[in-house]
Parts: structure tokens; sequence; C-alpha cells
């Protein structure tokens, strides 16, 4: 095992995948942690790896087994860590909360453990644009409180920065939480907007529009995310001794766009870009679900100089592309039946993390 490698967990999830292959490629040694769940399909976790980072060895181990990940730290003794696994979606959380209770709070507490017994240099963990719930009024700024969430999900995110402040307090781990805007690229989450309307606009297939419309989201392309997490954990907060005086070495930054786009304006581009009209069905809000999001990022770019630069008019076509690619055998049906929001299983939704 290479000397102080950075451990990536989620490493075969969206932003896991992206930022191994970011880390590798710029010459750091990376173990990657996932349980490969079916939240969605496991063979994109699996087509993901093999497609972006398939250098990176990833060890399937779940946040709840406290013994594999003990055994992963002795094996590995990684100095930072990258911790993007958690059981994701906001819809989904009202229907299934243990899968919440056991990955994003049980499972982080676990992952805590391990960073301060191992004397973790600088934890690096996803939080949500979810955690502003109805107390923030956009742009969101990290200093608005975050004690009214919409969702479980939204929640358990929220008290998973409660903790890693806790560990920081109490033993001096340095560690950084990171709320996502609304990340979207290819190789994205089959169960976000972006590649559920791409899907079905490719295949002729109407798309469910809710709250009628009236929504605006702050979309972030996934390179641009990716620049945030490596910025991050390339500045960590300054160390403190545990039960020191100085300042607890804990921060949290908003990684969003900046620019909150309208959703018609979102499916308009995607339409553009598939050459072929969006047949759009309105419906009413979602349980959970948040009707604005914008990120302020002035502390993330005073901090370690995050500057997102992708509009969706450039990246879109990019999710649209990728889209004809790999569904390209997907028939009509197949996609009306798996992706819109007549499926029973509740995972299809606009997500706001």
């Amino acid at each position: 095992m290479p000397a102080s490698p950075v451990l990536v967990t989620g490493a075969a999830g969206f932003i896991g995948a992206y930022v191994c292959r970011a880390l590798h490629a710029r010459g750091e040694a990376v173990v990657g942690l996932d349980s490969y769940n079916d939240y969605y399909d496991p063979q994109l976790k699996h087509d993901r790896v093999a497609a972006l980072c398939p250098d990176v060895r990833i060890r399937r181990i779940d946040l709840v087994d406290r013994d594999g990940l003990t055994a992963l730290f002795d094996e590995v003794r990684p100095r930072r860590v990258v911790h993007l696994a958690a059981q994701a979606g906001v819809r989904y959380s009202i229907e299934n909360p243990h899968a919440y209770v056991d990955s994003n709070l049980a499972g982080f507490v676990n992952m805590l453990e391990q960073c301060r017994h191992r004397e973790v240099e600088h934890l690096v963990y996803a939080s949500s644009s979810s955690v502003y719930g109805d107390s923030a009024t956009p742009p969101f700024s990290e200093d608005q409180r975050i004690d009214q969430p919409r969702s479980l999900y939204a929640a358990t995110k929220a008290a998973g920065e409660l903790m890693a402040h806790t560990y920081a307090q109490l033993y001096g781990l340095r560690s950084t939480g990171l709320r996502f805007f609304t990340v979207y690229g290819p190789w994205g989450r089959p169960d976000m907007a972006p590649l559920l309307f791409a899907r079905a606009v490719l295949a002729g297939q109407p798309i469910s529009v809710f709250n009628h419309g009236r929504m605006r989201r702050d979309f972030t392309f996934i390179d641009d995310i990716v620049a945030g997490v490596l910025g991050a954990l390339d500045a960590p907060p300054p160390s403190r001794p545990a039960g020191g005086d100085r300042a607890v070495p804990h921060r949290v930054f908003n990684l969003g766009n900046h620019t909150p786009v309208e959703l018609e304006r979102f499916i308009e581009v995607i339409a553009s870009a598939a050459g072929r009209p969006a047949r759009k069905r309105y419906r009413p809000m979602q349980p959970g679900d948040m009707v604005e999001t914008m990120a302020d990022t002035r502390r993330a770019q005073a901090a370690f100089g995050f500057a997102p630069s992708t509009p969706i008019e450039r990246g879109l076509p990019a999710v649209v592309e990728w889209c004809r690619g790999y569904y390209a055998s997907d028939t009509p049906s197949a996609v009306a039946s798996a992706e819109q929001p007549a499926a029973t299983d509740g995972r299809t939704l606009v997500c706001p993390s």
C-alpha cells in the first residue's frame, strides 16, 4: 500500500468516481470504499468506475460495518479522507427512513470514530443544500439557520455537520463540510432531474414538472464540484490540540454555481440539445422539495479559490450526449416505466442536492 493514500468513500457514486479520477490524475494514491447498494442500478456504478477511475481499487464495505471499516483503516492508514458515501434522495427518505439513519447517522459516526482514533489529518465530507430547508432566504449563506429541514434526508445532513463540529471540538479532528447544490453531469445519478429529463426527452416520453414549473435550482456541473472538493481538501482548517482554546477546526462551505435557473429554461436547454420537444406534465409540489436554491459561494472562493464556470448551456448538452450513448438500447416504454414519477418506489424527483 502506497504511503498516506487518500480514502474516498462513496467512490462508485457520481461525485466519488470523479473525485477518485481527479486525485489519481494529479498523482495521489487513492483507495475507494463503496457498498454498491441498490438505491439505483449497481451496474451503472460498476460502469462508472470502469470509465472514470479503473486504476483505483474500491473496497466493498458498508458504513455500518464497524469491523470492516476498522480492518480497512488498519490496512490503508489514510491521512486524509473524502467522505461522500451516504443514502441520497429526498423523497426516498420519506418512505425509507431507516436507510438514512443507518448510513447518514450511524455510518457517519463510524467514520468519525475511525478518523479520530487514526489521527486523520483532514476529513472532507458531503453535506447538502437541502439543509437550508424553510429557514433560509436565497442566496443561501453558511451563516443562515439550518434547523427547519423539509425532509429526513436534509435532517441527517444537518445532523452530520453538528457531529463533525463536535468531533472537531472534542478531539481536534480537522474537518470540512461541503454543501453541494444540485450536481449534474455525465454518469450522474439516474434519479435526478438532469438524467430523468434527458432520457425521457430523447425517448419521446413525457416528463413530470413539479410545482407547475415554478422552481429555480442552482445546477452545478460536476467538474466545478470536483474542483471545489479538491480545493477544500488542500485547505484544511488550522489544527488545534484536542480540548485546546483555539477556534474549533471545523468549517462548512457552499459549493454551487451561484446562478439559479428556472426549471422551464432547464428543460428548454435539454430539449434543444436532444433535438426534439419536451412533452411536459405539470404536477403539484412534492413533499420535502424546495422551491428555490442559490448558493452564496464567497466563503469558498476566499478559502480556496472556488470559481464555478460551467453554465447549463454547456453542461446539459454533455449530459444529453452521454445519455444518448449510454442508454442507446433503451426502449421508450422502459424509460417511462423505470424513470418517471408513476413508479412506486419513490425515487424519482427533482432533488435539491
